[in-house]
Formats: C-alpha cells, sequence, structure tokens
C-alpha cells in the first residue's frame, strides 16, 4: 500500500468503485439465490472471496498476524460484516426485490452517523455530515420514486431483516477502524476467513450443499459475487475506512440506487426523469458533505 498521504480524487474514484461492487450485488444475489439456498450461496461467497485474498496476499509476501487477540477481532469483524447481514439479505431477497434491498440498504450512513454521534464519539459529528445524510436520503427518495416505497408494507419480516442488515454494516465500518494499522488486505481476508468458517458447517448441516444441482446463471452470479462485490470489494472497504472514516466509507451506500437506475437507462433501455436527475444532484452533494472534510485533507 502507499504510505505517503492519500489522494482525495483517488479515494473518491474508491467510493464509487465500492459502491459499483456493492450496488451489483444485489442483483448477483437475487440471481443467486433462485437455485442456491442463502446459507449455502453466502457460505460459497465467502470462502471463494477469502481464498481468493489468502492467494493475492501471499503472492504480496504479507503474512497474517499471529496474535490470538487479532484474529477474535477478525472474528467479531466477520459477524458484523459479512456472516450476519449477508446471510440475512440473502434470506430476505428470496421475496424482496434487489431494488427495494438496496434502498433498505442504503440507511447504512444513517446508523453509523447515530452510533458515532450517540456512542462511539470517535469521528467529529458535525452539521455537515448530518446535512448529508439528510441530502442523501431526500435524493435517494427523488430517484426511486414514492411508488418504489410502496412494497415497504409487505413481506415485513424480510424488509426488517434488512434493516438489520444494514444496521450491522454501520457497526461494521466503525468497528473497522480499528484495523487501520494493518494492510487492508489483511482485515479483509482474516474476517472473509473467519466467516468461512462459522459458515459451512451450518451450510453442511442445513442445506446439504452436495444435492443441490444451481442453475448455470446461479453459479455464475455466484462467482461474480464472490469475487469482484466480496474479495475485491472488502479491500476497497477497509482502504477507505482508514482514509475517509467510518461515516465517510458508509456514504458509498447512496452511490448504489443512482448507479443501479443508470445501468438500467444505458443497458435495459429504461428511462431516468427529470425528477430522477435532481435527485442524483442531491446524493452526490449528500455523498460529498460526509466524505471531504473542511480542511480538503483526507480524515484518517
Amino acid at each position: 500500500m502507499t504510505t505517503g498521504t492519500p489522494s482525495l480524487p483517488r479515494e473518491l474514484m474508491l467510493l464509487l468503485a465500492l459502491s459499483t461492487l456493492w450496488g451489483a450485488s444485489y442483483t448477483f444475489i437475487k440471481i443467486g439465490v433462485e437455485t442456491i439456498p442463502p446459507i449455502t450461496l453466502i457460505t460459497a461467497r465467502t470462502l471463494i472471496a477469502g481464498a481468493i485474498l489468502v492467494a493475492v496476499i501471499r503472492w504480496r509476501g504479507l503474512a497474517f498476524p499471529r496474535d490470538a487477540a487479532t484474529w477474535r477481532r477478525f472474528l467479531f469483524q466477520a459477524c458484523l460484516n459479512s456472516v450476519v447481514p449477508f446471510t440475512l439479505i440473502a434470506w430476505a431477497q428470496q421475496t424482496t426485490d434487489a431494488s427495494l434491498a438496496a434502498i433498505l440498504n442504503s440507511a447504512t450512513p444513517i446508523f453509523a452517523f447515530l452510533i458515532t454521534a450517540l456512542l462511539t464519539r470517535h469521528e467529529a459529528v458535525t452539521s455537515r455530515k448530518l446535512l448529508g445524510v439528510g441530502a442523501g436520503l431526500v435524493g435517494i427518495c427523488l430517484i426511486v420514486g414514492v411508488q418504489a416505497l410502496g412494497g415497504l408494507g409487505r413481506e415485513l419480516s424480510a424488509q426488517l431483516a434488512i434493516v438489520a442488515a444494514t444496521v450491522c454494516y454501520a457497526g461494521a465500518a466503525i468497528y473497522g477502524k480499528g484495523f487501520k494499522n494493518l494492510d487492508p488486505m489483511l482485515p479483509a481476508a482474516g474476517s472473509l476467513v473467519c466467516g468461512a468458517a462459522l459458515l459451512v458447517p451450518v451450510s453442511l448441516a442445513v442445506d446439504h450443499p452436495w444435492t443441490l444441482a444451481p442453475s448455470a446463471a446461479s453459479t455464475l452470479a455466484l462467482l461474480a459475487l464472490a469475487t469482484f462485490s466480496t474479495a475485491l470489494a472488502f479491500v476497497i472497504y477497509f482502504r477507505l475506512v482508514r482514509t475517509l472514516g467510518s461515516v465517510g466509507t458508509t456514504a458509498q451506500a447512496y452511490l448504489r440506487v443512482p448507479i443501479g437506475v443508470a445501468i438500467g437507462v444505458v443497458f435495459l433501455g429504461e428511462s431516468l426523469s427529470t425528477m430522477g436527475v435532481v435527485g442524483l444532484l442531491f446524493v452526490v452533494a449528500g455523498v460529498a458533505a460526509m466524505t471531504i472534510p473542511a480542511n480538503g485533507s483526507i480524515i484518517r
């Protein structure tokens, strides 16, 4: 990793990349759970992604920490950032649309802001960040429209599961600050390995994966989910937690919805209304307010 001062434009580009990778994950999950049970899908996701990162770590000549305390922290991070939220979202998306999952999950910065303001207070809670939270929510509402939220009254348990996953992600962003002295790839790989260790026995006992016959589409979605939306995304995520801060990093959740809309416009022929364009501007303004510090430097 670079040892000098991180470049703000580069970090914001990485924030955009992370938003795209995680924004695509909802579609991958929706396709995956069509023929792969949620627990087994997430087990394979963490196992494949963890194996990829371990291989890259060996190739780079890095060494995992050997102390038990760090691995306990990896295990706790795994519960917050993969095992619990991944499984909850995959279970919920059996009955919930990918777009609605993305919308509900976009509340991550709200919970990160509230946890920071009320409990940890490890980052400055400024009026500008509060304004960013509000602007982001307004933008999302303008983009998706009131009608898109009409499904909130149905499948309540699935939607509450996604909200619970969102709270986990917020806690993970804050807890992840404790790994700032490690190369970002180490907590990313360590937490995924711990997550796989927890999930594999559950998958074997509950789903009997050797009896499954997943479709080609579900298999390809799983591979994309593990490789791009998990392995690569986690490395970017832990870097941004270190450079932009936990609240700034979770601001990527706002970008998931507009990116999804843009993909629909370009590849699916969907249209973006004038109100949608205004909403995009609100989202960009909100992300800027939450990620760009007043002095113009990266939040450390």
